[in-house]
């Protein structure tokens, strides 16, 4: 198999410019104290961290601002601003951090299916790591349905967490990411193995995020889950879903949109956003 498709050496790629992080701000972010060895407790310990701490919001786009990948940038507003970001954002931070760590990480993209198999833009970024010789899919960025912990990269490999289940399949050249519903097998995305660079995902968040035709831009979408609950707000309608299937639903205010922001999703808003929400919704 081609070496540029499966995990590369820490450092390996200079145009990621992992150097610009502040792993130590990033992990009192997150609130991971563990362990700084490149060890499958370490990859576990902060793919979690990051997963239940960083929620996925597209805020900046609602708000007519551009979003920007290079480090620096989501460093500023991810780490320092506390707030969420894009999968984008949030997944090539963690690549980052993962680099500095010294774990191997390869970069892809994946097309969303939420449970359609319609041909959709590929929009997503989705990392493998390799640990001891052996490769895990991470990805603590999706949102509501990201996996909670890494996943061994194997067709028919599971993940358990909690009250959810994860499973990930190899169907022909693609890599299926599939989460166990009520009514079962829920697909969530899929991937090939396929050499990308920064131009490439810079390019997909420009159509995801700045191009009129994007079914995100002029929209306010916030997401998040844990172990027993995953919670999305779409402008300003407040969803709750359970594993059992039942989906709790809740029209909110302004102020409220901007308190759920904060009290639900862990997002720090200065007062000028809190103002665009209050006065939007």
């Amino acid at each position: 198999m081609d070496r540029a498709v499966l995990p590369a050496p820490p450092g390996s790629n200079p145009e990621w410019g992992i150097d610009d992080l502040d792993l130590d701000a990033y992990f009192e972010r997150i609130g991971y104290t563990g362990s700084r060895d490149t060890t499958m407790e370490t990859l576990r310990g902060v793919h979690r961290a990051h997963a239940t701490t960083i929620s996925w919001e597209i805020l900046d786009m609602t708000a007519g601002r551009q979003v920007a990948l290079d480090l620096p940038a989501v460093q500023q507003k991810i780490v320092r601003d506390g707030r969420g970001g894009c999968c984008l954002e949030t997944n090539l931070l963690f690549a980052a951090a993962l680099e500095r760590l010294g774990f191997p990480v390869v970069r892809h993209i994946a097309r969303v299916r939420r449970g359609s198999n319609a041909i959709r833009t590929r929009s997503h970024a989705v990392l493998l790591v390799e640990v001891d010789g052996e490769l895990w899919m991470a990805d603590p960025g999706f949102g509501d349905e990201s996996p909670l912990e890494p996943i061994k990269f194997a067709d028919g490999a599971t993940l358990t967490v909690g009250d959810w289940t994860w499973r990930l399949d190899a169907d022909g050249e693609d890599w299926v990411l599939r989460c166990l519903h009520a009514d079962g097998w829920f697909d969530v995305y899929a991937f090939r193995l396929e050499q990308h660079f920064f131009l490439d995902f810079d390019m997909i968040n420009h159509f995801s995020y700045a191009d009129p035709r994007s079914i995100f831009v002029g929209k306010l979408v916030v997401q998040r889950g844990d172990e027993k609950i995953r919670q999305v707000l779409k402008e300003n309608v407040l969803t709750t879903q359970h594993p059992d299937g039942t989906v709790d639903t809740q029209t909110l205010s302004g102020p409220e949109v901007a308190d759920a922001m904060r009290d639900v999703f862990g997002i720090r808003l200065d007062e000028g956003d809190q103002k665009f929400l209050r006065e939007r919704y």
